[in-house]
């Protein structure tokens, strides 16, 4: 790693970079990137003109290794604490017990920490075993012997034995995908202590041939009361080797690079989602599903008729929903906390509370990040007839732990 140039840029900032620093394997993968707007590369007379989105995390190439930071400073305790809410993943150890500090990988090394302690925390109770059915050729009858193939194979010679066997080994998918995730954690990071501690645990650990075969077995992974301690480790190795493409929180699209991406507002959008079904919880509300409730459709136009959605409505209790006074919610990844609220967004969020909310008095809530204590405004929107409707601007602080958040997101709520 010490051979790579490092270069660092802000969400939506850009980098010149020489012709000789990207490899034509590196453009390759930058413009597969680029097809889904992860990024943007262009030529120029002195070599490439990189520009980030709101992507953010690490990426090795063969030269560089591009580092992309959030444009929200956020302390690396925090940052575990809301990425792990948003993950769905059990509750993080406590502050003092963590080693979860904010280093010069950002991302990437909070990450590849939060996985081997998890790891290190299995090895200490026992790493899981199954039995595993063996065929081997031995000295002596160990198991059952396999007639058919000692008749075949041996020709009725007794110096060695076809048997098969059933050990309890800890050679499981469960094993080894932490092993295949604890080797492409050492990729990521440069800090030399923690490249130690990362290889002296995955040497634990079984691990498997190709990085596709164990996103398949996480795939099928199913939790029971056998393996339910894993949850918790799979979910940092998911992130780990899909480079940020976690099947529940960020589509996985196919791309494969060396390095841990994230999609920030897909991230903000499952910490939102998540917050606020907590929040309304205790008062009986839930989640609207998409088959109880009608999308706002458009038809008319050329083409197919089409319907949006917003990423959250909210319902009393009650499974009726023409009666119901329904709350449309939309997670917005932008600074509304310095600027205005755009009007795109207002008139997106006005035809929400039109569609979804009732008729006498239309709200919709947008919901945004924000450094330095929370806040709460409201945009009221009337016409030449009088009101149309209210939208609700909530700003989350993200230096406070995400269920101290929820707390307070329960008492602004207008239910």
């Amino acid at each position: 790693m010490r051979d790579h140039i490092e270069i660092r840029l802000s969400e939506y900032g850009s980098a010149s970079l020489e012709a000789a620093h990207l490899t034509p394997r590196d453009v390759d993968r930058l413009r597969a990137l680029q097809r889904h707007q992860c990024l943007s590369l262009e030529q120029t007379h002195i070599g490439w003109r990189l520009t980030a989105h709101a992507t953010v995390g690490i990426l090795v190439l063969d030269r560089v290794r591009l580092i992309i930071e959030p444009k929200f400073a956020i302390a690396g305790d925090q940052l575990m604490d809301w990425l792990t809410y948003a993950l769905g993943a059990p509750a993080p150890l406590p502050v003092a017990a963590r080693r979860w500090e904010t280093g010069p990988d950002g991302l990437a090394d909070l990450v590849a920490k939060a996985l081997l302690e998890e790891c290190e925390r299995l090895l200490r109770e026992g790493l899981r075993r199954e039995y595993v059915r063996r065929q081997d050729l031995a000295p002596a009858v160990r198991g059952r012997l396999d007639v058919t193939a000692q008749v075949t194979r041996r020709y009725g010679q007794l110096d060695k034995l076809h048997v098969r066997t059933f050990d309890r080994e800890t050679d499981t998918w469960d094993n080894r995908v932490l092993g295949t995730a604890l080797r492409e954690a050492r990729t990521l990071v440069t800090g030399p202590r923690l490249a130690r501690d990362l290889h002296a645990a995955a040497q634990e650990f079984p691990h498997a041939s190709s990085r596709s075969s164990v996103l398949r077995a996480l795939d099928r992974t199913r939790y029971t009361r056998l393996n339910a301690r894993y949850r918790a480790a799979h979910i940092w190795a998911r992130l780990l080797l899909r480079g940020g493409g976690v099947t529940d929180l960020l589509a996985d699209r196919g791309v494969v690079a060396d390095g841990l991406l994230l999609a920030m507002p897909a991230l903000w959008e499952a910490v939102v989602r998540r917050m606020f079904i907590d929040a309304v919880a205790s008062r009986g509300w839930r989640p609207v599903p998409v088959t109880e409730v009608k999308g706002v459709t458009v038809r008319g136009d050329l083409g197919a008729s089409s319907t949006f959605r917003p990423d959250l409505v909210l319902g009393p209790p009650g499974r009726d929903p023409a009666p119901r006074r329904l709350l449309p919610v939309d997670a917005k990844y932008k600074r509304y906390d310095r600027s205005g609220v755009g009007s795109a967004d207002v008139h997106q969020l006005l035809t929400y509370s039109t569609g979804y909310g009732p008729k006498s008095d239309p709200h919709a809530v947008i919901v945004h990040p924000r450094a330095g204590g929370h806040s709460r405004r409201t945009l009221e929107i009337s016409g030449h007839h009088g009101p149309l409707g209210s939208i609700h601007v909530i700003g989350l602080d993200t230096h406070v732990p995400p269920w101290q958040a929820s707390a307070w997101t329960e008492s602004v709520l207008p239910l």
